[in-house]
């Protein structure tokens, strides 16, 4: 399992295909706290205009009494918080499947995710890359479970070019 005491390495380049071991699990260093203002913006912005993400009066009158969080956004939210764990060098998001939404998400929430690698092989139309599946899951501070899937991503492998060399340096010297 990720921190499980092992010194932080010294430049941190995310991890690479070959770092993924069927079992691995990977729990968020950070929470996220949900605003009411991460709701609104992604409401608009995607244009859902169920007003019980928006309508304080009409929420309060439904059977969760108050605004619910737009459940994309708590997919988008989940997956951002795997990101620096399993997909900083992915090169494309495969797929979602098997969404379920056990438990709701409401204004001022904290979420963190914990995700498990469940697959992993190599890409058969890209030798630099490799193919892995995770089942993910958001956890709110009430330690219920407010969102599970699985997610699949095209990852590159550790000497692939597109991930070499990506700090552009300088010839300059320090001036401090």
């Amino acid at each position: 399992m990720a921190g499980d005491g092992e010194p932080a390495p010294k430049v941190w380049q995310g991890r690479y295909f070959e770092d993924f071991d069927v079992g691995d699990v990977f729990r968020s260093r950070f929470g996220r706290t949900v605003t009411e203002y991460d709701n609104l913006i992604f409401t608009a912005l995607t244009h859902n205009t169920n007003s019980i993400h928006f309508d304080g009066a009409h929420a309060e009158r439904t059977q969760f009494g108050r605004i619910l969080v737009n459940s994309t956004f708590t997919l988008a939210l989940i997956t951002g918080l795997t990101v620096p764990d399993t997909s900083e060098n992915a090169a494309a998001n495969l797929a979602w499947t098997d969404i379920t939404l056990p438990s709701p998400v409401f204004i001022g929430d904290t979420l963190w995710a914990e995700s498990e690698i469940l697959e992993t092989r190599e890409s058969a139309s890209r030798p630099n890359m490799g193919i892995v599946s995770m089942r993910c899951r958001g956890i709110n501070q009430r330690r219920e479970v407010v969102i599970e899937f699985k997610r699949t991503f095209m990852v590159y492998k550790r000497d692939a070019p597109e991930v070499q060399n990506m700090f552009p340096g300088t010839d300059d010297e320090w001036t401090v």
